[in-house]
This record gives structure tokens, C-alpha cells and sequence, in this order.
């Protein structure tokens, strides 16, 4: 799954029969390394975002629009101050470098023509966007490298702008023969390894695809390799080039069973026989949208969410130590029982011993075996039973503080796992919000603001089930309060995950007093797969009608007690329920 050169000359090719001649309309920066630009062309308005994401930089041709800051950052100025309304004259990459320049034409404040590049570099945790002028020196970049930061190359307003050449690879658009074979044969690697490993833009998985196409094992050694190996590999090089060079891409996304494996500009026939299949795309700004959409959501609310993940984990921590100190605690207060029977023992059959002994053999009346009692020499038996109880009584009254403590302290474990949980499935920062009033509510998060309580915009999961019935699923304890003991009524069904963190779900029953098989499976898997146990290939669900939960007093938001319920073994696969919201 690599966004590689040939994917991103892909996404030129699309750009240039987009954008080629349009005006720069509108300049957002929705996150702090984000861009979304809005163009205007003879064939409508497009959007072209580009992410350089630590973790997943983007480029493609979208439809969607994204929220901006109320203020925009300095970048986002700038270019706005540059490239209003400019006029987009050329897209190119260079080679099959993961890179693409976007030059632009616009009128400086005297009202001369001027030429602007905005680079767009798609190089992992290196990824950038920088903006250039017509010498080529850097104006400014959305991230800034200093000296410190990298000895290759300094990306800061005033530098000289150039492509970091750190890996010794060829252009593959002009690597004849000779040069193909020199570059293979003197890696002592697995072909397909030696394939990327010698050409720029070439990924593993297309590496494996050359390999594939010339019927050679990828992870034989080039050593192993004949003359005629290596010629049908350069044959099926050359085809791959010449597809890239007239511009045949055909965008596909690769699944083993349900689960997309890869994606690639060009066919991965590899995929395309057994359990193994391809999904074609019009094009690959269609394919990354929807292949990255989910995934740049979660990794954009993951960031978003540190803190709150920080302060839940480290409470979570806390919280661990502080029962499992309690349960060992718990551990020595087991021998009160024997401390007391000891005590009764010794008021019993004590005029048997005598000053100085050790111990004494009795009966144990409770069991009807011989027990020795260890005794201190200097006190006499009535003395060493008075001991006894007073052991007896001091771990009881520690017994009895330390249930009530253990019990406390486990609830809150609970509760901050559902915390955790409500953290996991969260998508957009509105669920954010909610979860961070819980802990303030909970007390781990000081409010401001004057003690208000900020208002709540994050709304429950809407499904509809196969056979039309709606399903309401909790993002967070509070949600999870509200869909149980406000929203459902009482011959609603109710599902949860057993025995773990996990949503509410609530199937509204509107009046029908069974339902349909399928739709009591489809609640089960959404209950399953917003759980802990998402992934698990079978997770025990408890389902009930509504009005058998029942709400402990003083508990938790969320936390429900119900004394008989139905249960079922699901899978976690939501795919096919549709969901409304």
C-alpha cells in the first residue's frame, strides 16, 4: 500500500486534465500540514487536497469539502497573498520522484506577470509543501527543516530549493538494458528488493507485480537468476514504462477475501486468482479518497485526541497499581479465619497448656481434625487467645474497608476503559468534546470557562437494519446513558458486548413484538464491532429487551445491571449494514 512515483504520476495525469488553465478561486489549510485549494476552470469548480502528513501524506482531486480555522495560519496567508486568483499553467513531475510541481502565474502588487511554484514532496515523515519563486528560492515551506533537524537539506524561507538525492536510484523512464541488468545483478538481494531498491518510484508490491508479470520468483536472488530471467523482467520494465509514459493507468485496489491489501496505478494481476480479487477505478483520485478517507479520519482524531489519551492512560495506570496493592492486601486478610478459630480453640482446650509451651494440639470442632496451635511461650493460653482475636479483628475491619475500596477502584478501572473505548471509536472532534466533559465531570480535567459546561454537538451512530429497522449505536458513556434511559422504550432490544468495554446499541422495536433473525445479528455485530473485541473472530453478545436494564445507583454514566438476557456468538463484520449517520 505505498504511495509510490507511479501513483503519483497517475495523479498528474489527472491534475493536468483537470486543473491545466484553471484560477486558483479559494486557499484553505484545514489541519496544520493540509492545503485544500479550490480551482476554477472551464469545466467547473474542482478541489485538489494535499496532506503532508507525517503519517499518511495525500495528493488527490476531491469533491469534498473540509472546515478551516476561523483564522487562518501564516502559510495559508501567504499563499493566499501570492496565488489568489493565479492561473495554473504547469503540473509536473520529475522522473518518477515522489514529487509534483505546480506553477503558477498570477500579478504582483505593480501588476507584472509573475511565476510562483508550489511543490508538493510525498515522502513519508519528510513529506512537504513548498512554495518557490521564480529563481527557485524557497518563499516558505508548511513545514520548516532547519540545519539541526536534517545535514541533507534545509527547507527555510531564503534557501535555495533542490530534490535530496539520498538514495542512489535510477530514473526508470530512461534506464536502457545494460543499465537495468548492471543495477540487479550487483545487488545480492531477492529480485523484487533489487527491482525498488535500483529504480526511483517503484514500490515493493510493484516490484513483486514486474516479477509476477515475468514468471519469476520475487524472492529468488538475483544470483540465481538466467540471461533469459533477466530479459523477461526488463520486458515486462518496458511495458510498465510505456504504460506510464502514454499515460494507461488503471487504478486498482487489491482484496484477499473483504480486506484491501494493496492498491497500485497499474493492474496487480498477482491478486487477480484464488481467494484474491481487483476493484477497478475511474481514477486514482476516486481510489485514494476512498481507500485513505477512513484512515486520514482516524489518524487526524488520533492526534487530536493525545491529551485526552494521555490523561485516561495515565489514570488507568494509577488506578491498576493502586488495586493490585489492594488485592494483595486482600490476600493477607484470608488468615483472620484461622486467627479466630485459634482464639476459640485455645478458650476452649487452653487449661491443657501450660506456661512456656510452644503450641497446643487440639480438635478443630469445625472440621473434626487435630490443628496445632503456635503459642508465645511467655504468655498463657487465655493471653495468647486474646492476641489471637485481636489479629482476628484488625484484618477483619481491613477486610471490610478494603472490599468497599477494591470494589470503588475497580469500578473506575471500568469506567476509564470504556473511556478508552469511547476514544477508539470517536471520528470527529464533536465526539471529542463529549468525552472530554466526562473527565472533567470525573474530575481528571480542571474546567475553565468559569465552571460552563460546553455544548454538545456529537450525536449517536445511525444504522437501519436489512429488514428497516433503526439502530442506534453510543459513542461515548454519556450517549450510551441517554440512548438506554432517555431514547429507548421499553420493548426496544438492547445489545452489548459481554464482559467488555463497549456501545450501547438499540434497536428500536416500533411496536413489533419479535424481530427478524437478521436484524438481531446485525445489532450483534455493530455491538461487536464498536467493543474492545473489534477484530475477534467470535465476541458473546448479551441482548435484552430495554425495560430489563436497569441503572445501579451511584454508578457510572453508562454502566447497566440486568439479571437474564439472551446471548449470541458474532463476528465483528458490519459490512452491508447501511449506515444513515
Amino acid at each position: 500500500m505505498a504511495f509510490d512515483g507511479v501513483t503519483i504520476a497517475n495523479v498528474v495525469k489527472e491534475m493536468k486534465e483537470e486543473l491545466m488553465g484553471g484560477r486558483l478561486y479559494k486557499i484553505a489549510q484545514p489541519e496544520s500540514d493540509e492545503l485544500l485549494l479550490t480551482i476554477k476552470t472551464p469545466n467547473g469548480q474542482k478541489r485538489l487536497f494535499i496532506s503532508a502528513g507525517a503519517s499518511l501524506p495525500l495528493i488527490y482531486l476531491t469533491e469534498t469539502n473540509k472546515p478551516s480555522p476561523l483564522t487562518a495560519p501564516n502559510f495559508c496567508m501567504l499563499l493566499r497573498k501570492h496565488l489568489q486568483n493565479g492561473r495554473i499553467v504547469s503540473i509536473s513531475q520529475p522522473g518518477l520522484e515522489r514529487i509534483i510541481h505546480i506553477g503558477v502565474e498570477h500579478l504582483d502588487e505593480m501588476g507584472d506577470l509573475c511565476r510562483k511554484t508550489l511543490i508538493v514532496e510525498i515522502m513519508g515523515k519528510h513529506s512537504n509543501i513548498i512554495f518557490c519563486n521564480e529563481e527557485n528560492m524557497i518563499i516558505d515551506s508548511i513545514k520548516h527543516v532547519s540545519a539541526a533537524v536534517s545535514s541533507v537539506r534545509e527547507v527555510l524561507p531564503g534557501k535555495p530549493y533542490f530534490i535530496a538525492q539520498t538514495q542512489d536510484k535510477l530514473d526508470a523512464l530512461t534506464t536502457e538494458y545494460v543499465a537495468f541488468y548492471q543495477a540487479l545483478s550487483t545487488k545480492p538481494q531477492p529480485a523484487f528488493k533489487a527491482l525498488y531498491g535500483s529504480f526511483a518510484g517503484i514500490s515493493p508490491i510493484l516490484a513483486q507485480e514486474l516479477c509476477y508479470e515475468a514468471g519469476i520468483d520475487g524472492e529468488q536472488p538475483t544470483a540465481a537468476l538466467s540471461e533469459t530471467d533477466y530479459q523477461r523482467l526488463f520486458q515486462a520494465f518496458e511495458k510498465m514504462v510505456a504504460a506510464i509514459k502514454a499515460g494507461n493507468f488503471t487504478p486498482n485496489i487489491a482484496y484477499t477475501g473483504s480486506q484491501p491489501v494493496d492498491f497500485a496505478a497499474l493492474p496487480l494481476t498477482l491478486y487477480s486468482t484464488g481467494n484474491d480479487k481487483l476493484v477497478a477505478y475511474d481514477s486514482m483520485s476516486t481510489l485514494l479518497e476512498s481507500y485513505y478517507a477512513e484512515k486520514n479520519t482516524i489518524t487526524r482524531i488520533r492526534q487530536k485526541s493525545s491529551d485526552l489519551r494521555r490523561i485516561v492512560q495515565t489514570a488507568l495506570e494509577r488506578n491498576v497499581k493502586k488495586y493490585d496493592l489492594q488485592l494483595r492486601q486482600m490476600k493477607d486478610t484470608e488468615k483472620r479465619d484461622k486467627y479466630r478459630i485459634y482464639g476459640e480453640l485455645l478458650n476452649t482446650y487452653g487449661y491443657s497448656a501450660k506456661l512456656g509451651d510452644k503450641s497446643l494440639e487440639a480438635i478443630n470442632y469445625y472440621t473434626n481434625e487435630p490443628i496445632t496451635i503456635p503459642l508465645d511461650p511467655t504468655l498463657s493460653a487465655t493471653e495468647n487467645a486474646k492476641k489471637y482475636f485481636e489479629k482476628y479483628n484488625k484484618l477483619k475491619r481491613t477486610y471490610e474497608a478494603l472490599s468497599e475500596l477494591t470494589k470503588e477502584v475497580k469500578d473506575e478501572i471500568d469506567h476509564l476503559e470504556t473511556i478508552s473505548a469511547a476514544l477508539d471509536i470517536a471520528l470527529q472532534e464533536e465526539d471529542l468534546v463529549e468525552i472530554k466533559e466526562e473527565l472533567t465531570e470525573s474530575g481528571y480535567i480542571r474546567r475553565k470557562g468559569g465552571g460552563k459546561k460546553v455544548k454538545i454537538t456529537s450525536k449517536p451512530f445511525h444504522y437501519i437494519s436489512s429488514d428497516g429497522f433503526h439502530i442506534y449505536v453510543g459513542k461515548n458513556n454519556y450517549q450510551n446513558e441517554e440512548l438506554t434511559f432517555k431514547f429507548a422504550t421499553g420493548n426496544d432490544w438492547w445489545f452489548h458486548a459481554k464482559g467488555m468495554p463497549g456501545s450501547h446499541v438499540i434497536v428500536k422495536s416500533e411496536g413489533a413484538e419479535e424481530l427478524p433473525d437478521r436484524t438481531f445479528e446485525e445489532a450483534g455485530r455493530l455491538a461487536a464491532y464498536y467493543s474492545k473485541g473489534r477484530g475477534q473472530e467470535k465476541i458473546e453478545i448479551d441482548y435484552i429487551q430495554k425495560k430489563h436494564v436497569k441503572k445501579p445507583g451511584g454508578g457510572k454514566p453508562g454502566f447497566v445491571v440486568y439479571y437474564t438476557n439472551y446471548s449470541l456468538m458474532i463476528d465483528s463484520n458490519i459490512e452491508g449494514i447501511t449506515q444513515l449517520n
